[in-house]
C-alpha cells in the first residue's frame, strides 16, 4: 500500500504544498502561459492510467474515467457477454457483493484517492492565483481550475455522502459528505478534518462555480479538453439537482443548453462505425482523452468498454446492456442499434472487425464506444479516443425533472415528450400519471441515453428508484449479480478507507456503514431483498 499513502487528504497536503503554507505565485507561476501548463495536467491526470497505484498494478487505475465505469456498473446496467468470463471484468465488483466494500477494500479505496489526487491538481492552480488582481488571462486559466475542483468535490459528495437504504443504518452520518482539503489547508489542519456536512459542501462547491462563472464569462472554447461558460452552468445544475433545489436546476439546465447552442448527438453520428463516441462532436460541451504516454495496452477506456477492441478486457468481457433496459427501448428509437439485438435481421449492423466477427457475438453487446478511426489492433491508435465527460443531451432531462418537480408532472412530460420525438424516437410517447412514474421514467431514459458515461449515477442514488437485476429473462451472469434492492443499493454508499482515517482520526467515528454483507444474492426473482 505505500503507493496509496502519498494519496491520502493528509498525504496530499503534505506532498504538495511548502511548510509555510499555500504555494505563491512565484513558486507556480504568476504568467498565463506557467498557469497553462500547470491546468494541462489535469485533464491528462484525469484518464490517467494506473493513476494511484503505479504501473501495472491495478488495470482499473485509471482515474475519473475508471469511475465512469465503475458508476455504470454500480447501477446494474452493464454485464459482461453472454458466455464470456466475469473474472476478466474487474469493474463487476462494483455491481455485485461478491468481494469486501468495507473500509480497507479497493473500492472504497480508488475512488476516494484519485479524486483527492485530481483535487491536489486543481489547488496547485487555485493556489498560485490571486483572482483580485489578476490578469483576465490568468483569470481564465484560474476559473478552468474552479471548475474542474467543483466536478471533483461533487463527484465525491455523491459518492460518499450516505442516502438511506433498505439495508444498513445511515442514521449517524446522514447529510455528511466528505473533507475539504484547500491550498491553504495545513499538515495539521489535514489530521482533524471532519466530513462537511451537505450544506456546507453544496454552498463550497457552488462558489467555486461561480468564480469560474465571473473567470470564463468571455472565453470562447477552442479545446472541449477544457470547461467552458456552459461547463460551468451544467456543472450548476447537476449540483442543484443533488440538492433538490430544482428551480435553480431548472434555470441552469436551460443556460447550459442555450450557453452551449449545439444540438444533441445525431443518429448517423451515433452509429458512425469509424467515431461513434470516441470522436468529440457538437453535442459535447466536455471531454477526456489520452496520449500514448498517458495509457498503457490494457489501462484505457476503449481496452476496457470496447468490444471491437482486440487488445484490451473488452475483447474477453463483451461489454453488454442489462436485458431489461435495452427491453425498454423501442425498436423506432435509434439508441437500440447500440446494442446487438437477438434477432440480428431487425437491423444491418457494421463493425470494422468485419461482419463474420460480428455474427458470433451474444445479444447485448455493445458497439458504442467504437475504436479510434476503427483500428481495433493497434491500441496506440485505436484507443486514442475522446471520452465524453459531459453531453448537452443531459441537461434537457435534468430540465424536464425539474420542471416537474417545480411545475407539475405534465409539464415535464411535455418536455421528455419533445426531446425523445425531435432527437430519438419520432413514435416515443411518455404515459406517466404522476410524478413518481414519470421520475422513473425520466431516469430510464437518462440511463439509455448516458450507458457507460456515468451520467446516470446522482440521479439514481438521489430518486431511489430500486434496482431489480434478477427477473425472468435476466443477462446477469451469475448469482452475485442477481441481486434486487429496494430504493438504492446500499454499496452505492462508498465506504472511507482505513488507510485515510488512520491519518485523520475523526472520520473513523463517523463513517458508512459496511454494506458487504448487507445483500446476499441470489434475490428471489422478481422480488426486492
Amino acid at each position: 500500500m505505500a503507493a496509496v499513502a502519498s494519496m491520502t487528504t493528509t498525504g496530499c497536503i503534505e506532498e504538495t504544498f511548502p511548510e509555510e503554507g499555500a504555494a505563491t505565485q512565484e513558486q507556480v507561476g504568476a504568467s498565463a502561459t506557467a498557469l497553462e501548463s500547470s491546468l494541462r495536467g489535469i485533464p491528462t491526470q484525469m484518464s490517467q492510467g494506473y493513476f494511484v497505484y503505479g504501473d501495472q498494478v491495478h488495470e482499473t487505475d485509471m482515474s475519473y474515467a475508471g469511475l465512469i465505469i465503475a458508476q455504470t456498473e454500480m447501477l446494474g446496467d452493464m454485464y459482461v457477454g453472454k458466455g464470456a468470463n466475469t473474472g476478466y471484468d474487474w469493474y463487476s465488483n462494483y455491481n455485485n457483493f461478491s468481494r469486501s466494500y468495507n473500509d480497507n477494500s479497493y473500492f472504497s479505496y480508488l475512488p476516494w484517492f484519485s479524486l483527492y489526487k485530481l483535487v491536489k491538481g486543481c489547488n496547485d492552480v487555485i493556489g498560485a492565483v490571486d483572482i483580485e488582481n489578476a490578469s483576465s488571462s490568468v483569470k481564465e486559466v484560474a476559473g478552468k481550475a474552479y471548475a474542474y475542483r467543483a466536478l471533483d468535490y461533487f463527484t465525491l459528495m455523491y459518492l460518499f455522502e450516505p442516502k438511506e437504504n433498505k439495508y444498513t443504518d445511515c442514521s449517524k452520518v446522514l447529510g455528511l459528505t466528505v473533507p475539504f482539503v484547500l491550498p491553504t489547508t495545513t499538515l495539521e489542519q489535514g489530521q482533524n478534518n471532519p466530513r462537511v456536512p451537505h450544506d456546507e459542501m453544496v454552498q463550497f462547491i457552488l462558489s467555486d462555480l461561480t468564480i469560474a462563472e465571473e473567470c470564463l464569462a468571455n472565453n470562447v472554447q477552442d479545446d472541449k479538453l477544457y470547461p467552458s461558460l456552459a461547463c460551468v452552468y451544467g456543472l450548476k445544475a447537476r449540483v442543484y439537482m443533488w440538492d433538490e433545489d430544482y428551480e435553480n436546476a431548472a434555470k441552469y439546465a436551460r443556460l447550459a443548453i442555450d450557453t452551449h447552442g449545439q444540438s444533441p448527438t445525431t443518429e448517423a453520428q451515433w452509429l458512425d462505425v469509424n467515431t461513434g463516441f470516441n470522436t468529440a462532436v457538437q453535442s459535447w460541451m466536455w471531454k477526456m482523452g489520452y496520449s500514448a504516454e498517458n495509457m498503457g495496452n490494457l489501462c484505457n477506456w476503449t481496452g476496457w468498454m470496447s468490444s471491437e477492441a482486440a487488445w484490451g478486457y473488452s475483447d474477453l468481457t463483451m461489454p453488454s446492456i442489462d436485458r431489461s433496459l435495452y427491453d425498454h427501448i423501442n425498436y423506432s428509437d435509434f439508441r437500440k442499434y447500440t446494442f446487438l439485438d437477438p434477432d440480428r435481421s431487425v437491423y444491418d449492423y457494421k463493425s470494422c472487425r468485419g461482419q463474420e466477427w460480428l455474427a458470433e457475438k451474444p445479444e447485448y453487446v455493445s458497439l458504442k464506444f467504437r475504436c479510434k478511426g476503427g483500428d481495433y489492433s493497434t491500441y496506440t491508435i485505436g484507443a486514442l479516443a475522446d471520452i465524453p465527460l459531459m453531453r448537452v443531451e443531459e441537461f434537457y432531462f435534468i430540465e424536464a425533472e425539474a420542471i416537474a418537480q417545480t411545475k407539475g408532472y405534465a409539464e415535464g412530460v411535455k418536455l421528455l415528450n419533445s426531446f425523445m420525438t425531435q432527437y430519438r424516437d419520432p413514435e416515443y410517447n411518455c404515459k406517466a400519471k404522476d410524478l413518481r412514474e414519470f421520475q422513473l421514467e425520466n431516469l430510464m431514459q437518462m440511463r439509455i441515453e448516458f450507458w457507460g458515461e456515468g451520467v446516470a449515477f446522482p440521479m439514481a442514488k438521489r430518486i431511489a428508484p430500486g434496482i431489480m437485476q434478477n427477473y425472468e429473462g435476466t443477462n446477469a451472469p451469475g448469482d452475485a449479480f442477481k441481486i434486487n434492492c429496494e430504493g438504492i443499493k446500499p454499496n452505492w454508499n462508498l465506504v472511507i478507507p482505513r488507510f485515510e482515517y488512520e491519518s485523520n482520526p475523526i472520520l473513523e467515528k463517523t463513517n458508512n456503514p459496511d454494506p458487504t454483507q448487507a445483500v446476499v444474492g441470489p434475490s428471489p426473482v422478481g422480488e426486492y431483498s
